[in-house]
């Protein structure tokens, strides 16, 4: 990529590899480099308001004064946009450690380096970069009460959206995830993030959750009689599925659409499918009984009973984006993405990828043996409408 038009810090804290940094910089075309010996010096250089301010920094983890974790941490107070490279002479899995922390502590990490840097590695993790994106106009949109959400509900004000679900070996479009979005006639397109705290918050996500599977077993029957035959996967509360009559109205909802239960998935998070409370169990077991798919969402995130995870009948293991992004470029987290690949394959599930970005996530996923995967690379999620049209597309790029 062409890095003329960025700033840059380097911090440290040899001289010698300080200047060959620098020159590893302008040999990749960078023009404007800003270099400082030690922690406190670059520290300085955020709490200074330097304009116009570094887009990348590469903190060195041995800097003097103030070493680079102290640095990192340091930066977490501040208002810093700044995409770090950290490098150090640790071995590659304490440097995926410290990678985390910087994540934990919300700072935007392009990536960390093992020393020696050579130009190799360092335009590797420059291809990363992205400029800082500008706040969704959501975010300005004032907190909902749960009158308001309710009131919009009523007024049918409330869209399923889908995201193809594609597997890997073939490239065929095998299903369908519903996500929520509230068309508000002010402004515009909500996600959750608007609306769901408010529904937790007086325990009614089920009003939620029954306006989404009645409006998606609408799309999905919409979709079947124009020769589509797909199938849907809906994210359901806990507490939805506790209800008494959640069995009887789910299949009422099923042949008012004339839909097979097999034609559902129900995603439900890794928290609260994993737990030994026998009613819950009786519940997921007759839902597997009817035909219903069943889908561990969010897996890795939570704290997997192992045995547990055996005997609950799920037939989709969901790996959580965290563990997909960037696996094919650090060890540890491939590592930890076979592992999970590995348990579904010999609990004779199907695995699922969440947050596929790029086409080498794609490659990536499809050599460990993944059997689907979902994400921007492959779809934003979209209006029921806009499917047939981009299935169009889809089959003839493959």
């Amino acid at each position: 990529m062409d890095i003329a038009h960025l700033n840059f810090l380097v911090a440290e804290a040899d001289a010698v590899q300080r200047t060959a940094l620098i020159e590893m910089l302008r040999g990749l075309g960078a023009s404007r480099v800003t270099d400082v010996p030690d922690g406190h010096a670059a520290l300085r250089y955020f709490q200074g308001g330097f304009t116009p301010p570094a887009d990348v920094a590469i903190i060195d983890l041995e800097l003097q004064g103030m070493d680079g974790l102290e640095l990192i941490r340091n930066l977490a107070t501040l208002d810093c946009h700044t995409r770090l490279i950290v490098t150090g002479k640790q071995p590659a899995n304490l440097m995926f450690s410290i990678e985390t922390l910087a994540q934990v502590y919300g700072l935007e990490l392009l990536g960390t380096i093992t020393k020696p840097v050579n130009p190799g590695k360092l335009e590797s993790l420059l291809e990363n970069y992205q400029p800082p994106q500008p706040l969704p106009a959501e975010e300005s949109a004032p907190r909902f009460s749960f009158k308001d959400i309710g009131a919009a509900l009523q007024r049918r004000e409330f869209e399923p959206f889908f995201q193809p679900k594609i597997e890997l070996a073939t490239g065929q479009v095998k299903g369908l995830e519903v996500f929520a979005r509230w068309r508000h006639p002010e402004f515009g397109l909500l996600s959750p993030s608007s609306f769901i705290h408010a529904l937790e918050e007086h325990n009614r996500i089920d009003f939620l959750d029954w306006s989404m599977i009645e409006l998606s077993l609408e799309r999905c029957r919409s979709l079947h009689d124009k020769g589509i035959p797909i199938s849907i996967s809906i994210n359901l509360a806990p507490e939805t599925l506790a209800h008494p009559a959640f069995i009887r109205q789910m299949t009422a909802a099923l042949n008012r659409h004339r839909l097979m239960p097999d034609y559902v998935t129900f995603e439900m998070p890794e928290s609260s499918v994993l737990n030994s409370d026998p009613n819950f169990i009786e519940r997921l077991v007759r839902l597997r009984m009817m035909g219903f798919g069943l889908a561990i969402d969010d897996y890795g995130t939570g704290r997997s009973n192992l045995q547990l995870l055996a005997r609950i009948p799920f037939s989709e293991l969901k790996i959580d984006r965290s563990f997909v992004d960037g696996a094919s470029k650090k060890l540890a987290l491939g590592t930890v993405l076979k592992s999970c690949l590995g348990l579904a394959h010999n609990l004779d599930r199907m695995s699922v990828a969440v947050g596929v970005e790029t086409r080498q996530d794609w490659d990536f996923l499809q050599g460990l043996g993944c059997t689907y995967a979902q994400g921007y690379h492959i779809a934003n999620p979209m209006e029921a409408q806009d499917f047939p049209g981009w299935l169009e597309d889809w089959r003839h790029f493959f």
